[in-house]
């Protein structure tokens, strides 16, 4: 977050609402907060509403509660008087204010901003495997490039527009691009939002990467690399399931054999039929391979 909030002397602060949450009383939290709230009105806010008909448990019930808490607390203990968020938390956000005023007489604000949704309104940002994060560590530059390269057709344009810095002149232009030009559109998008997250030289890898595999001619020095210690070798090899947990392709080697039975790993790209496949110390040093789960995830493997 440092990218994009100065957190230094006098400036932004970054707390974690679980120092306050986790120590509530309940039957405090009951009388002092669940009180100022009707059921009634709750029951009308859209978030809710949404939410009925296919059930709506007793802790999704309790969320406006608890982040207006948030809200309340961080009013009451460090001056915050905005709140931020996706126009899905307006409800919420105003139990927030609503909570503020009747405990403390003071107003404070929301302001929300609108989601961003795909053609077929859906929330963008996540994947088959989880979240698109920020972090590099839990996303990598290159799957963070290649998940704004994949977007639809439909939606490239919106998002340029919605997320980069780019001159609204040259972005007024893209909008009549069609075709082959959409790809190029989508190599613009994906190298923007990497660079604003991760930087000039990181988004310049991903982009090298990319084409590396799927266009050929690139460095193949910039594709995402794990490289094995003897620590990773059992009895002197390793088998594919445990790669593919190594580098973050698959979450358990439940989920890897389901994969490779599914016909979608390939290394060097040769298809893996056999879960039994293994590597040496000396093959992955002699050659690294090149992992691949399905067409557009791809990591190198050496040692």
């Amino acid at each position: 977050m440092e990218r994009f909030i100065d957190f230094g002397e006098g400036k932004a602060q970054m707390v974690n609402n679980a120092d306050w949450l986790l120590n509530l009383n309940y039957i405090e939290l009951l009388r002092e907060v669940g009180a100022c709230f009707s059921v009634n009105n709750m029951l009308r806010a859209e978030c809710y509403k949404q939410r009925m008909e296919k059930g709506l448990s007793f802790l999704e019930f309790n969320y406006m509660i608890m982040q207006s808490y948030d809200f309340y607390h961080l009013f009451k203990e460090y001056g915050c008087n905005m709140q931020f968020g996706g126009d899905d938390q307006w409800s919420n956000m105003l139990g927030g204010t609503e909570l503020i005023r009747k405990k403390l007489g003071k107003d404070a604000y929301a302001m929300t901003i609108t989601l961003l949704m795909n053609s077929e309104g859906k929330k963008m940002g996540k994947t088959a495997s989880g979240a698109v994060w920020l972090d590099p560590e839990k996303t990598s530059p290159y799957e963070f490039y290649q998940y704004w390269r994949n977007v639809g057709d439909q939606d490239v344009l919106k998002c340029i527009r919605m997320l980069t810095f780019l001159p609204l002149e040259q972005i007024d232009e893209m909008d009549h691009w069609e075709g082959a030009q959409l790809n190029e559109a989508k190599d613009i998008l994906a190298f923007e939002l990497t660079k604003l997250v991760h930087g000039e030289e990181e988004a310049t890898k991903a982009r090298e990467a990319s084409k590396a595999l799927f266009g050929g001619g690139a460095n193949l020095e910039n594709m995402p690399t794990t490289t094995l210690s003897d620590a990773d070798f059992n009895d002197g090899k390793i088998d594919i399931l445990d790669i593919l947990l190594k580098t973050n392709i698959t979450k358990s080697r439940g989920e890897g054999r389901r994969l490779v039975q599914q016909g979608g790993v390939s290394v060097d790209d040769k298809k893996v039929s056999d879960i039994g496949l293994s590597f040496t110390p000396d093959d992955l040093k002699a050659n690294a391979i090149i992992v691949k789960k399905g067409k557009k995830i791809f990591h190198k493997v050496q040692a």
